[in-house]
Parts: C-alpha cells; sequence; structure tokens
C-alpha cells in the first residue's frame, strides 16, 4: 500500500477565486451496517472530527443508541453531538479508526480535525501550489 496520498486543492467558492480553493479529498468511511465514499474538509483549526447527521445515518448510525455526548463549540456549539467511531480510508492508505463528533447538523461539511484525524496522519499542505500530502504518522518519506 502505498504511504502517501497527494490531493488537488478544491475551488468550493469561485466566486472568491484563489481564496476560494480549500483542502478537501474523498474519503472512505465503513461501519458494521454500512461504507459511504464522501468528500471532507481538513481544517487543522478544528478541535475534533466532525460527522454531518445524514452522513451518520448513511452508515446505519441510530442517534438513540450512541449513549456518549459531547460539545461542540463554535458555529457548532447549538447542535447535539454523539461519539461514534468509524474505521476510515484515505485513498490506498492502510484504513484507520477515526473518533467522530456526530452532529445533528445538516448544512456542515464532513471535518477531520486534530482528534483524531491529524494524530493518525502527516499532511503537508502546498498551498501556493495548491495541492497537499497525506501519509500515515511516522511514515512521510524523508
Amino acid at each position: 500500500m502505498p504511504n502517501v496520498e497527494q490531493f488537488p486543492f478544491v475551488n468550493a467558492e469561485t466566486k472568491l477565486g484563489e481564496a476560494g480553493f480549500r483542502p478537501q479529498m474523498p474519503i472512505t468511511l465503513t461501519s458494521p451496517q454500512h461504507s459511504t465514499i464522501t468528500s471532507t474538509l481538513l481544517d487543522t483549526g478544528a478541535t475534533v472530527n466532525v460527522l454531518p447527521y445524514p452522513i451518520g445515518l448513511d452508515l446505519g448510525y441510530i442517534w438513540e443508541r450512541q449513549t456518549a455526548t459531547l460539545n461542540l463549540t463554535g458555529n457548532l456549539a447549538q447542535f447535539e453531538a454523539r461519539v461514534v467511531v468509524i474505521q476510515a480510508t484515505v485513498g490506498q492508505i492502510e484504513p484507520v479508526q477515526l473518533v467522530f463528533a456526530w452532529t445533528k447538523a445538516v448544512q456542515v461539511p464532513l471535518i477531520l480535525g486534530q482528534v483524531n484525524f491529524f494524530m493518525e496522519f502527516d499532511v503537508c499542505f502546498y498551498r501556493s501550489q495548491l495541492y497537499f500530502v497525506v501519509s500515515p504518522k511516522n511514515k512521510l518519506p524523508k
């Protein structure tokens, strides 16, 4: 399996021109019931990984069965959140277990944050060249 995956920045807001590019990438999420491929935003300023409500439903999770709760901050502070652990695959890199705050919010992207995406992966952003590189922790080529 490759140790490095490269992704282009995505122009999420074309009206903003160069400023509209975001570090987004496809990710495969696998629960005991289902698997889905979706787009995710890498956010070094986010404390936790955030799973939007509809994607949690697509994966077969039932809100009432998730008993571990947590409080989100910022724009998501008004929404309830439950803890779910999901197997995640980035490109051809070996799958890892990621902990998500599954929120009732619908109009939020899937966000990868410090806990625990950036604890499991090393990421190098080459913003001026509009790409970024993801590799498993401690396996970045020298």
